[in-house]
């Protein structure tokens, strides 16, 4: 098996150094139990490309041509105890996995030494009895698994670096105040713990790679998180009013708050009210809505407002930049809405929700809402994709871009998209299709394909994928 995989592998790095956009195949048979996924390094243009099987792991380094420069080999740990692959940290040129078991108790990593030809292993423990598992979060340095201390307002991390050293600390914020969505004050724990099902679970928090576009079933989430090396910024949004920013630092291991106001409309019955944020770019993008109103502003991490628009049944919706766009109803398809009270009211009837998005100095921003995933036999669903994703029922693979990944296949979904400048004014012209546009139309016409593997380097996406039909790995390059 794995000789036919590498072959396919080789065929790859030939095909992604051309530069011209098209589709590439070759014939190949792949049984299941497989796994594809990535770490890529965009500073020094390499990818660490891994597949694996129920027996073996084994590591490709391609350079910025896609051109295969070395690989090693090593067992897949203990299926029976660790099921999932959960992120990586790096060390020059080598690469360290870490897979979990489901309960996140149970830490295994492997160290690829690619210099020295070896791999070292490492096993941890974690104290993880009176805590609830959140998120995970990969930088080159270190890798970081968030927790709760249980009916506390207490973070924990625990960092494992790039030597696979193991510590963890403590971030108090019994200081703050928290309040569940009806105003009953509560502690940090409660407020992770609240309930949103069908479309949110207790103690869930979304993870948003700004550097990709995102969904807006992503972006209606009500518990957010945002990472880059130096922070982890938690955006709460359970309380219709106001939007809490929690600011991790992680060099000093402190917190720091901010409560910013969501828009005011007026109302005799609060329960229609609806409203949600994104953070982006050291701005907080803010949306509320009632039956009958839809208000949408951009404001400073101060609170500061710096632009705002309302919208009414009788008015146009003059920031935007698209038609009024539904997918997936009841009928199936997708249509055009025609006027400002149908989008205020399908808006405010689901799941509402904001993602952005950097086009060169502007900033797409996406407004919308979504329906709870609906079950598809025999599809997969893209909107689903974490930092973990499932490729088959057994196979999870670490892939950063696919979590920003969605085809909306299986979700009802109403949106608009509008263009700003740096400035936060509104820009008129024309929207060209991106990328993941292009991506997400092929997945709708194109349902039975497995082991996907979706990245980014440079401004180019790459997508490989196995088509079940014709037993052939195809390789197609997007770019917005």
């Amino acid at each position: 098996m794995f000789k036919k995989i590498l072959t396919v592998i080789f065929f790859f790095s030939a095909l992604l150094s051309f530069s011209q956009e098209l589709v590439n195949y070759t014939p190949v048979e792949l049984k299941r139990n497989r796994d594809v996924f990535q770490i890529v390094d965009n500073n020094k243009k390499e990818t660490t490309l891994f597949i694996s099987d129920k027996e073996k792991v084994k590591a490709i380094l391609l350079n910025e041509k896609m051109q295969i420069t070395d690989s090693i080999s090593t067992e897949r740990p203990d299926k029976k105890v660790y099921t999932d692959m959960i992120g990586y940290n790096t060390n020059n040129s080598n690469a360290r996995l870490y897979w979990s078991s489901s309960n996140h108790k149970q830490i295994f990593s492997q160290l690829y030494d690619f210099r020295n030809r070896k791999i070292s292993i490492n096993q941890y423990t974690l104290p993880f009895k009176d805590e609830v598992y959140l998120q995970k979060f990969s930088s080159k340095d270190k890798f970081y698994i968030l927790s709760v201390i249980k009916e506390s307002s207490i973070f924990k991390l625990h960092i494992f670096d790039q030597d696979g050293k193991y510590d963890t600390k403590s971030i108090d914020l019994n200081t703050l105040r928290f309040y569940k969505k009806d105003y009953t004050k509560t502690s940090l724990y409660g407020v992770l713990e609240e309930n949103f099902l069908p479309f949110e679970s207790p103690f869930s928090i979304q993870n948003i790679i700004t550097e990709n576009p995102s969904s807006i079933a992503d972006g209606a989430k009500k518990r957010k998180c945002y990472f880059n090396e130096k922070e982890i910024i938690i955006t709460l949004d359970t309380n219709v009013d106001y939007t809490q920013i929690l600011t991790i630092n992680l060099d000093s291991y402190t917190i720091r708050e901010k409560v910013i106001q969501k828009p005011i409309i007026v109302t005799q019955n609060r329960s229609n009210l609806n409203s949600n944020s994104f953070y982006f770019d050291n701005k907080l993008y803010q949306i509320k809505s009632s039956p009958d109103s839809f208000a949408f502003t951009i404001k400073n991490l101060e609170g500061d407002l710096l632009k705002e628009f309302n919208v009414t049944p009788d008015t146009p919706i003059d920031f935007k930049n698209s038609d009024i766009y539904q997918e997936g109803s009841d009928f199936g398809g997708k249509r055009i809405l025609e006027n400002s009270s149908q989008f205020i009211r399908k808006v405010n009837n689901l799941y509402s929700g904001i993602s952005c998005y950097h086009i060169g100095e502007n900033t797409l921003v996406t407004l919308g809402s979504v329906s709870e995933l609906k079950q598809s036999t025999g599809q997969i669903a893209l909107g689903q994709f974490g930092l973990v994703g499932a490729i088959a029922a057994s196979a999870i693979y670490y892939n950063p871009t696919m979590q920003s990944f969605n085809s909306y296949a299986n979700r009802k979904v109403v949106k608009i998209e509008c263009l700003f400048d740096k400035d936060n004014n509104h820009i008129k012209e024309e929207l060209k299709p991106l990328a993941f546009d292009k991506i997400r139309t092929f997945f709708d016409e194109n349902t039975d394909v497995s082991s996907q593997t979706l990245y980014k380097l440079d401004s180019n996406y790459y997508l490989g994928y196995y088509d079940n039909k014709t037993k052939e790995y195809i390789i197609r390059k997007f770019f917005d």
